[in-house]
């Protein structure tokens, strides 16, 4: 059977628990060459009949998901290939209540596996944006409810917590490869701005930002800076950030529409699974189809842990202290 390029057709594909067994190997393991995830060593052995492995040098068992974002998880297979398939291709994301019935599991359980797919869909060590003197567009948002949209009394409720309630994120665009970075940074203040730039940018870049006081003097840091003022234009040739902004209305969309609410504690995963789409989606020069991003996220599964504990801040750093329960998204 032909490898699938539709959610209908992976459903079928998938279906058939020994093919997709065989299919997760290929693509944990690329080629196949299977290898211990303890001590990453090839000398095993495979027993068919429970489809795991015995490792000959650290003498422990393993299976598929051992190493992985799915360890520990008892749903079978065939449904965290659909999950996988939906999360890395609904353009405003899904949200765990619909997964759930999609996939017939508790909205918790829906909920937990989609934080795991967000960690998987996390990227690693990147190297610097632009360095070459590539145009690269800096931006920030604010994340939260909008009091203006409130009646009074809520508004007045909501004055003294809006510091705590809204979060701010920064957004860097390279124009030349069209690659998005985003984190949540804890204020707007210059140095926390600048220090971002100067981590994620290499010097002698163009940096096309807006007229806030906090990016003045980027030009004494070895970068060459255009800013356009937003009360008076948005767009002076090649001078705007249109492009950032584009990716907040995405961004913004998906977790208006499709998340309603999210948790300031969540938020930073919720921009990483924003970021997969946006980075991998189809242009000209880098032909993506919803099999290629499958595919790319279900290679990125190895190497990555997210226990129940540290997603609800019970356990590990944590940046923020959660204030919703388990599978809450209160914003």
């Amino acid at each position: 059977m032909r490898e699938p390029r539709t959610l209908q057709q992976a459903v079928v594909y998938f279906s058939d628990p020994q093919r997709c067994f065989e299919y997760a190997v290929q693509l944990r393991w690329l080629g196949g060459n299977v290898t211990c995830p303890r001590c990453a060593q090839a000398k095993h052995s495979f027993i068919k009949t429970r489809r795991l492995w015995f490792c000959y040098v650290c003498k422990k068992q393993f299976t598929l998901k051992i190493g992985t974002v799915m360890e520990d998880s008892p749903i079978a297979l065939d449904k965290w290939m659909a999950a996988f398939w939906v999360i890395a291709n609904c353009k405003n994301g899904i949200s765990s209540h619909e997964l759930g019935r999609m996939l017939g599991v508790h909205q918790e359980s829906a909920w937990f596996m989609l934080h795991r797919i967000r960690e998987a869909m996390k990227g690693g060590l990147m190297l610097k944006m632009g360095g070459s003197g590539g145009p690269i567009e800096v931006d920030e948002t604010h994340i939260g409810p909008k009091p203006q949209k409130m009646h009074r009394e809520k508004r007045l409720q909501m004055h003294n917590e809006r510091q705590e309630r809204t979060a701010v994120v920064m957004g860097l665009l390279d124009r030349e490869s069209r690659q998005v970075r985003a984190k949540v940074i804890p204020n707007v203040k210059r140095e926390t701005l600048q220090s971002e730039i100067l981590n994620q940018v290499g010097k002698g870049s163009t940096v096309y930002t807006d007229g806030a006081p906090a990016y003045d003097n980027l030009a004494a840091r070895d970068y060459v800076h255009e800013t356009v003022n937003h009360i008076e234009e948005y767009v002076r040739g090649q001078v705007h950030t249109q492009g950032i902004e584009n990716f907040w209305s995405l961004l913004k969309r998906g977790l208006r529409g499709t998340y309603v609410a999210v948790e300031p504690f969540h938020l930073d995963r919720y921009l990483d699974e924003q970021v997969f789409r946006f980075n991998n989606r189809a242009t000209k020069g880098n032909p993506l189809n919803d099999a290629d991003r499958f595919a790319l996220v279900m290679s990125q599964v190895g190497g990555k842990r997210l226990t129940y504990n540290q997603l609800t801040g019970k356990t590990g750093p944590t940046p923020h202290q959660p204030s919703a329960g388990a599978g809450q998204e209160a914003f």
